[in-house]
């Protein structure tokens, strides 16, 4: 399986869990029923063998048959639950819908809308559906990952998120602010040629977009940019922005600062932070395409969901391991939680 910083530290070589399957009819030959499900999230809990929680004894529990979801160990006889601690933690819905539901969101280039993933599933109710991505998205941060940049530059801006407002006047209405970096990755892909003097030459000055990270912040302070600078781009860096005043002390904090002033011109903005703004395009498209927009008190957990997929982009299909993985050990929101806004959407920068 292939991996980058931004998943799960996890490998398979050295764990249970089959190769995963690249295909629609490969993942439903791998989970066709409860039993199936169980075993896999089994071994993605406990890769070494099952330990048990209460005694610490590691060896093979006892299965019960028509509770495929619960273990009960040998030693203590106190049975566990596989879906405890875990986003799916207390769950009616059958673990064959969970892991659709991951696998559509992960391996689907546009992603799913809680809409579209009703009608997939067939799930009766709207607001399951709506609950169920919201817990994916729980579990689609890593909590300790790492900070981008070091030996790649990074590209940071700000852009504002939400639908247009009318009657109110020129100006930024109803929207929130959104700061986002982006690695500059060179490209070290063979050129293929018919030519055999030009077989092998590598594809030069090339540059993609390597991992990047999104952030709602209150405003575009110098405390709101910097927080987002340190907690999430590696000391050192060089880090390219505009010359905007929350800038201005990146060099300070121990950053290699490259910054040009704007004036105002959109044409210098594309030139000189072109990576940046194509991620911004993309998200606005996803959000708008996918969606059909969202609100402010949901958009981090949005975000979450776009930077995990996109920095996993060249593997989606093994993306499926990566968020069930994250998911074996954060808790979701409740119904409850999501709709009263007590619900803060995770991001590591909140720490």
């Amino acid at each position: 399986m292939t991996t980058n910083d931004d998943e799960l530290p996890f490998v398979q070589a050295e764990s249970r869990l089959p190769d995963f399957p690249t295909s629609l009819p490969g993942f439903q030959q791998m989970f066709p029923d409860e039993h199936a499900c169980s075993a896999y999230l089994e071994d993605v809990r406990w890769p070494d063998g099952f330990a048990c929680p209460y005694c610490g004894v590691q060896q093979e529990p006892y299965r019960i048959e028509t509770r495929p979801t619960v273990l009960q160990c040998r030693s203590c006889a106190r049975q566990t639950s596989l879906t405890a601690g875990t986003v799916m933690e207390k769950t009616r819905t059958p673990l064959c819908l969970w892991y659709w539901a991951a696998f559509l969101v992960v391996a689907a280039t546009p992603g799913e809308s809680a809409l579209q993933m009703q009608r997939a599933l067939g799930i009766k109710r709207y607001e399951t559906a709506f609950q169920m991505l919201h817990k994916l998205r729980a579990g689609m941060v890593r909590p300790d990952r790492d900070p981008i940049g070091g030996q790649y530059p990074v590209e940071i801006d700000e852009t504002f998120v939400g639908g247009k407002t009318r009657g109110e006047g020129r100006g930024v209405h109803h929207k929130a602010t959104v700061v986002g970096a982006v690695e500059l990755r060179e490209s070290k892909k063979v050129r293929k040629s018919r030519d055999p003097h030009k077989q092998g030459v590598p594809t030069k000055g090339r540059v993609y977009a390597g991992r990047i990270r999104l952030h709602v912040i209150p405003d575009r302070g110098r405390a709101a940019l910097e927080g987002f600078v340190t907690e999430n781009i590696a000391l050192g860096s060089v880090v390219r922005t505009d010359g905007w005043q929350g800038y201005e002390r990146l060099g300070e904090l121990g950053y290699n600062h490259e910054f040009v002033v704007m004036e105002g011109d959109p044409a210098k903005a594309e030139a000189w932070l072109p990576m940046i703004h194509l991620v911004f395009s993309n998200l606005k498209t996803w959000i708008l395409g996918t969606h059909h927009g969202v609100s402010q008190q949901h958009l981090q957990a949005y975000l979450n969901e776009y930077v995990f997929r996109f920095n996993r982009r060249f593997y989606p299909f093994n993306a499926f391991n990566s968020v069930l993985g994250i998911a074996t050990h954060t808790q979701g929101p409740t119904y409850d939680e999501l709709y009263s806004g007590a619900w803060v959407h995770p991001n590591p920068t909140d720490r």
